[in-house]
């Protein structure tokens, strides 16, 4: 490169201006810019330099010297704007209980692939697989973003290969034990478990459940804000709509079941499967329970999906076990498409001779 003046040069093989400057960080940038002459360069590198001093003016730590701590409050201010209370809750949850106190200490720079691993070790021999995930996930995150604001000239976590997740977990009951559970479960306990197996609805989503968001002249229930932070609406059934109507009506902003909260309906639950003896089965599965069975019913995994507010298909991919009669009625179906092929067919589906793949003489030969 030959230089024009002082931080602004061209090339011999190349037409433009590149200009030449150091950041607040203290490291040498230097990029082509859009100028027609030497007086644009200038005044583009003159605002480059106008950024740094700016930068400095509001206590810029250089690259590489944040504490991890520092750069964990920061992700989470980011996120804080991005994400719904609850998935920002869990966030923080992961960042303040799990990353800080395994990290702390340690400066940005310092966090190495080899950290990260020892974390995922650590981790694994706690807690799931899923659990670990989430958390790994979460430091991908904020070491991209790291990136991004040019803390760090790549990610450490970049490629990091994380336990594999196991199959999703599909438990569901089958009638009869539903209706053992209602029969059986306390009386405010009982709309709730209901509706959970009719629609297919998370937990906070029916114990946050406004009767504004409920419009049973059309059946179906308006979900503004779901887990994954999108709205959804819920279809309910004739047994689902009788559910809500059997409720005391309150004002539109009062919530159907009043002031119960999630973990009072989970340790409820937890005691009414122990009473009646049914096993293995948390409050979610009723969820599954829906699911399952809208597919057995013969609903295709695109509806069951958007029902269930599910984005990504694979979520839903795990009802695709069906009961064996299910399946055999499922196979059953292809005799009335092949039914009149093979009466016409008749004989002439059968080979008249079955071809010999060996000679004589090679099968003694095998055989001996």
């Amino acid at each position: 490169m030959k230089t024009i003046e002082d931080g602004i040069f061209i090339r011999k093989d190349r037409p433009g201006f590149y200009i030449s400057w150091v950041d607040a960080a203290g490291r040498r940038r230097k990029r082509k810019v859009n100028a027609a002459n030497i007086t644009q360069a200038r005044m583009i590198r003159n605002a480059e330099l106008t950024k740094v001093e700016q930068t400095k003016a509001l206590g810029f730590t250089p690259a590489g010297e944040e504490s991890f701590e520092e750069v964990a409050d920061r992700f989470l201010q980011y996120q804080r704007a991005r994400l719904t209370d609850s998935a920002f809750d869990r966030e923080e949850g992961i960042v303040e209980n799990r990353l800080k106190p395994f990290f702390r200490g340690l400066k940005l720079a310092a966090v190495r692939r080899a950290e990260i691993q020892r974390y995922i070790t650590k981790r694994s021999g706690a807690v799931g697989a899923n659990s670990v995930i989430k958390e790994i996930n979460v430091i991908k995150h904020m070491m991209r973003l790291a990136v991004e604001w040019e803390l760090i000239p790549y990610s450490p976590a970049q490629g990091i290969k994380t336990p594999k997740a196991p199959p999703g977990r599909v438990r569901y009951l089958q009638p009869t034990e539903v209706r053992i559970l209602l029969e059986f479960s306390p009386e405010w306990l009982r709309p709730i478990i209901a509706i959970a197996a009719l629609t297919g609805m998370r937990r906070s989503e029916i114990v946050g459940l406004r009767w504004m968001d409920v419009d049973l002249n059309s059946g179906r229930i308006l979900l503004p804000q779901t887990k994954n932070g999108d709205g959804r609406i819920v279809y309910l059934n004739a047994s689902a709509q009788n559910v809500v109507r059997s409720l005391p009506s309150g004002l539109p902003l009062s919530r159907v079941f009043g002031e119960i909260t999630p973990g009072q309906v989970t340790a409820a639950f937890i005691r009414l499967c122990r009473d009646v003896e049914i096993v293995n089965f948390r409050f979610h599965d009723l969820r599954h329970t829906a699911a399952s069975w809208m597919r057995m019913a013969g609903a295709d995994i695109h509806t069951v999906a958007q029902i269930l507010g599910h984005k990504d298909l694979r979520m839903a991919a795990r009802y695709q076990h069906l009961s064996p009669a299910f399946l055999a009625d499922a196979v059953g179906k292809l005799d009335g498409v092949f039914g009149d092929l093979s009466e016409a067919a008749g004989e002439n589906l059968r080979p008249r001779s079955v071809p010999a793949l060996l000679s004589p003489a090679d099968e003694n030969a095998l055989t001996n």
